[in-house]
């Protein structure tokens, strides 16, 4: 969500912070700032909307300086507008902050009593109120710094700058992101590598409640007690190229169109002729999971889904119970672990602020240990969980998640085969399985083959209002899955249900204006999946039927619209079948004109709860 790119060099840092917001945009907002220093004199530059519109302000009366602070905002405090933007001004300090302070009502309070005058509705001011209070007492700008996030609950990362000491910038995080970019005579901050990534990529990753003071010269991180300490500079595996969009029309289109690349990077190295390769989990991966009795699924939005599909993969194929739930969930009851269990995080990001949550949980309540499976190499969730397995999707900007749930599938089909080999999966259903999933990039790519046809289905889509989707198996998430694609692009009320409870109430709501899309693959329950469609057809519903090549369908069928694709089998057919979902999706969304990669409302990366 919120974005944060600071800088101190030996040139105008303007144009550094400007072009690392824009790369942050993926993430969503509604509103942008920046904030420069120049010889002890500040400007600060404001828009509701677009980072464009506040390039344009500042561009119309530019003010070079070689340290500053910016920021991209998703409104949580206040609603989107330009008094409540970051950055925040409150006497010679100034901030940007990610996250949210829990306490903030109390210490604002206490600041007003004090005198302090607010001129935004946000929980960040409050922080630069306690600041400024701090260097008032004689403190300089890290000391001050350091005695403020003490006093705080909640989750944050935080820019700081102060015309008091005009040289350095001051960071601090807890629960949020950020990391320090190392450069030539200058150092940077930001939430995101991508934002650092044009100037370098040589990274350094704070850890929790670090707080570092950067200045052109140097990036020294200290502990809450303000004691120094060393952290790791890396360089950074993320290229600047690997975010353009190309010949591809939006981003989400181009993401959909590199799954075959994407998945085949998740199976490069990790599935050999003979099956999984030992240790593809990190060391001491073979040994948990020959202990592991149950495992526990935790994860938010689209990684649910594929978490969901996932229990049906690893309960078939290693007979161990699964369960799977909502982080925002988990991480607010007392879940009962028995003993031997694995918990397993699940996360495009690795900093969605539930699922971290969830993992620091398992600590206290007793998990055998801890599994992440993450798109960002240098992400708190891979830093954090025991064992991790990458899904190389490689940078995803648009907010609705595709090539992040392909490649999540990928990795959780490697975990299932492996605890299924673990618990004694005879040979020959392994090696079948194991040769299905070699062959998902090419099922994938053919599906693709489709977008043609479903371009033309998408017109029928234009001016609907509502859809349902279902499924059956492990072809319910996908259903989900297809349905919170349409929803979150294209704005039509979509809801998805296992096909079997359709005549327990959403049936009443069929009629010839609500389209049904119905996953059909040829598997055990394609008879049962008629029979329901069967109960559409008669109440005069729209169907939409994925069918497999080997499906037979019954010809009544036919007279709907069915398109055909090759699953590939039926253990790879939950990937498969998610691709013309999304490109339904997609193709609908750009018909109704909608901002397809920033969908109002939404952001790529949620760091708050």
């Amino acid at each position: 969500m919120c974005g944060i790119v600071a800088a101190t060099a030996q040139r105008d840092v303007a144009p550094l912070l400007i072009a690392g917001l824009k790369a942050l945009e993926y993430r969503g907002y509604d509103s942008a700032g920046l904030a420069v220093l120049d010889e002890g004199t500040l400007r600060r530059v404001r828009a509701k909307g677009k980072v464009r519109e506040m390039e344009a302000r500042y561009d119309a009366d530019p003010a070079p300086g070689g340290t500053g602070i910016a920021h991209t905002r998703w409104a949580t405090h206040g609603a989107p507008s330009e008094h409540n933007a970051h950055p925040h001004v409150a006497g010679s300090v100034c901030l940007v902050h990610n996250g949210i302070i829990e306490n903030y009502a109390p210490l604002r309070e206490q600041l007003k009593a004090r005198g302090r005058v607010f001129t935004s509705d946000t929980d960040s001011e409050v922080m630069a109120h306690l600041i400024d209070e701090r260097i008032g007492q004689g403190m300089d700008l890290r000391e001050a710094v350091i005695a403020t996030v003490r006093e705080l609950e909640g989750a944050y990362a935080i820019a700081v700058i102060s015309d008091k000491h005009p040289d350095r910038v001051v960071g601090a995080r807890r629960g949020c992101p950020l990391l320090v970019g190392v450069g030539i005579g200058e150092h940077l901050l930001g939430s995101d590598a991508q934002a650092l990534i044009q100037v370098t990529n040589r990274m350094m990753y704070l850890e929790e409640d670090d707080v570092v003071e950067i200045t052109r010269s140097s990036a020294q991180v200290y502990t809450l007690d303000g004691k120094p300490v060393e952290r790791e500079v890396h360089d950074s595996e993320l290229t600047s190229d690997a975010v353009e969009r190309g010949e591809y029309r939006h981003y989400m289109q181009k993401e959909i169109f590199e799954q075959p690349r994407a998945v085949t990077e998740t199976l490069e190295g990790r599935l050999g002729v003979h099956g999984v390769l030992p240790n593809i989990f990190g060391l001491g991966a073979e040994e948990m999971l020959s202990k592991t009795r149950q495992v526990h699924i935790v994860a938010c939005g689209t990684s649910y889904h594929a978490g969901l599909v996932a229990k049906y993969w690893i309960e078939q194929l290693a007979r161990i119970p699964v369960s799977v739930e909502v982080a925002s969930e988990y991480r607010y009851r007392e879940a009962v672990v028995p003993p031997d269990s694995l918990f397993v995080a699940i996360s495009q990001s690795g900093e969605t602020a539930d699922t971290l949550a969830a993992l620091r949980e398992t600590k206290r309540r007793g998990y055998l240990g801890t599994l992440g499976i993450c798109n960002v190499p240098e992400s708190s969730l891979v830093r954090e969980a025991d064992l991790k397995l990458m899904t190389r999707a490689g940078p995803e900007i648009g907010v609705a998640s595709t090539k992040a749930f392909t490649t999540q599938l990928a990795g959780l089909a490697l975990l299932a085969l492996e605890l299924g080999r673990q618990r004694g999966l005879d040979e020959a259903t392994y090696l079948k399985r194991c040769q299905e999933l070699y062959t998902l990039p090419r099922f994938i790519e053919q599906a693709l083959t489709l977008e043609p046809q479903i371009i033309e289905l998408a017109a029928q889509f234009v001016s609907r209002q509502h859809a349902l989707f279902l499924g059956r198996g492990e072809h319910y998430p996908v259903a989900l899955e297809g349905s919170l694609k349409l929803k979150e692009i294209s704005y039509i009320h979509a809801e998805a249900y296992p096909a079997g409870e359709l005549k327990h109430g959403p049936l009443a709501l069929v009629d010839e204006n609500m389209p049904v899309i119905a996953v059909a693959p040829n598997g055990p329950l394609l008879e049962k999946l008629k029979s329901n469609l069967q109960e559409v057809r008669a109440r005069g519903g729209t169907l939409v039927v994925f069918a497999d090549h080997a499906a037979v369908m019954d010809e009544n069928f036919e007279q709907d619209t069915t398109l055909r694709l090759d699953s590939g089998g039926d253990f790879i057919s939950p990937a498969v079948f998610t691709i013309p979902l999304q490109l339904l999706a997609y193709h609908v969304a750009v018909l109704r004109g909608t901002d397809v990669d920033q969908p109002r409302n939404l952001a790529k990366s949620v760091t708050v709860e």
